[in-house]
């Protein structure tokens, strides 16, 4: 075999992993940018899973989507509505569009989560301590501590007060804000206490303290004046008293809006975008399935970060009880075969992104099934740690599906691990709906520096990826 029959055969059976950015044409490059901007403005407005779930409700309606209790609820109906949605408890929400076949022939699922890491106030957060006052938090999700050092925070979050009344806060985000940040040591003083020491040593979770004032209120025979000067002022503006931070939940947030990266302005940089990148793009997606033959359901869980715990975590009867409403409205039967078989014959795909393979951290990964930044959305057959310790593993018929689906509707795609086998791992909710008997694959972009206060995501990623989830979701019957 000579050198230009052996390279007609290299390119006939070696695999073609594409930049994504060289399959697009002139409309679809421009398209990438106008989808990028309408992502921005929903991170900005969805720094956490309260806001994220009211934005997505708030634009489901704009839609035209129908509160599927409020609907039930009433006696007579005339006619059964196409798409539906349900928030649950402020912070999950499910949405539908009803398909030409019935439902219990299988519907089309996408998972996303809409919480991230972040810092939480404790219920007894204030306190003084140097002539400063100081809140305490508590960090939630995997987070490396040092990345919340010295960094411009903002409050958001939702306090209930001792009569009952619920009130929303965003302190940090205007210009005019005050803002609030963890201290950090100076490097000229930290050489014998932290020089030596293992990362996870050196920065302790208890540590991390915000600090929230220094002008005292009273004279200096005033005990904890400088607590009380903080307490006064949130008492004049909000109305609050120290015990209603036992029925609130408040989160310290980096401050600020997303912003494109480079010259180029061909990434995004923001807080979160794990994994409201994936709840976007499959909000978006369901948008564009109008009539699609299998019903489409987009599920946005929150706790996913914490194990999926709680009442809205994908752990939870969440997806079961909204399923078995769905066959009511049909008129189909709800018992719990029918759910059963229902759940079984439905698909989904695990929406959550996979970690870019980092130029200057290469060695974590094993370069032949690391995902890259630009080459489309991710495959991820299995997560888990270690020998797949904790994951879902997809089929082979499953994944042969979508990526038939892919190839099909021209959208470039990769396939990636989570790093190396014995370097870490994680896990998504894929296991929790794979639990129900169907088929559920890992799917979505590739992002740098995740769980940071500020991740990074290729534009092209994020237009692929929303192109991936439109067309699972207008897939036919199978």
């Amino acid at each position: 075999m000579n050198k230009t029959q052996a390279e007609k055969q290299k390119k006939e059976l070696f695999k073609k992993t594409p930049l994504a950015y060289d399959s697009l044409g002139k409309q679809e490059r421009d398209a990438i940018f106008t989808f990028g901007d309408g992502y921005k403005n929903f991170l900005n407005s969805a720094k956490t899973e309260r806001e994220a779930a009211e934005k997505i409700v708030a634009l489901a309606k704009d839609r035209g989507f129908v509160d599927i209790d409020a609907f039930l609820a009433k006696k007579k109906t005339k006619s059964i509505p196409q798409k539906v949605f349900r928030l649950f408890k402020d912070k999950t929400v499910a949405m539908a569009v009803l398909g030409k076949e019935k439902i219990s022939a299988g519907t089309r699922i996408i998972a996303s989560h809409i919480d991230s890491p972040r810092l939480d106030l404790k219920q007894n957060p204030i306190y003084e301590d140097l002539s400063m006052a100081l809140m305490k938090t508590h960090y939630y999700g995997g987070i490396r501590k040092y990345h919340w050092l010295a960094i411009p925070l903002a409050l958001h979050g939702s306090i209930v007060k001792a009569n009952g009344e619920k009130m929303d806060i965003i302190i940090g985000e205007a210009a005019d804000d005050p803002v609030f940040t963890v201290s950090d040591l100076l490097p000229h003083l930290a050489g014998k206490l932290q020089g030596d020491k293992k990362i996870s040593d050196v920065f302790v979770g208890e540590k991390l303290n915000l600090v929230a004032g220094s002008l005292p209120l009273g004279n200096d025979s005033v005990k904890e004046r400088f607590k009380l000067g903080i307490l006064q002022l949130l008492h004049e503006q909000y109305g609050i008293v120290e015990e209603d931070f036992i029925s609130a939940e408040i989160e310290a947030v980096p401050a600020g809006d997303a912003r494109d990266i480079g010259f180029d302005r061909s990434m995004i940089g923001a807080y979160g975008q794990d994994d409201r990148i994936c709840a976007f793009t499959s909000l978006s997606a369901l948008f564009d399935a109008p009539a699609p033959e299998r019903t489409a359901i987009a599920l946005f869980f929150d706790k996913e970060e914490i194990g999926s715990e709680g009442s809205g975590g994908a752990k939870s009867s969440f997806l079961e009880d909204f399923v078995s409403d769905l066959l009511f409205l049909n008129q189909e039967p709800t018992d719990s075969r029918h759910l059963r078989k229902t759940l079984i014959n439905s698909q989904c795909l695990s929406a959550d992104v996979n970690a870019a393979m980092d130029p200057d951290f290469k060695e974590v990964h094993e370069k032949n099934n690391a995902p890259l930044l630009g080459f489309g959305i991710c495959l991820t057959k299995f997560t888990g740690v270690g020998g797949k310790s904790g994951s879902n593993d997809a089929s082979a018929e499953f994944v042969g599906r979508i990526r038939t689906l892919f190839n099909e509707n021209k959208i470039t795609w990769q396939t990636g691990e989570l790093g190396k086998i014995d370097e870490g791992g994680g896990g998504t909710v894929a296991k929790f709906l794979a639990q129900f008997g169907m088929d559920v694959l890992d799917c979505g972009p590739a992002i740098l520096s995740m769980h940071s206060p500020f991740e990074v995501a290729g534009k092209t990623d994020v237009y692929m990826t929303y192109k991936g989830y439109r067309a699972f979701y207008n897939s036919p019957g199978k």
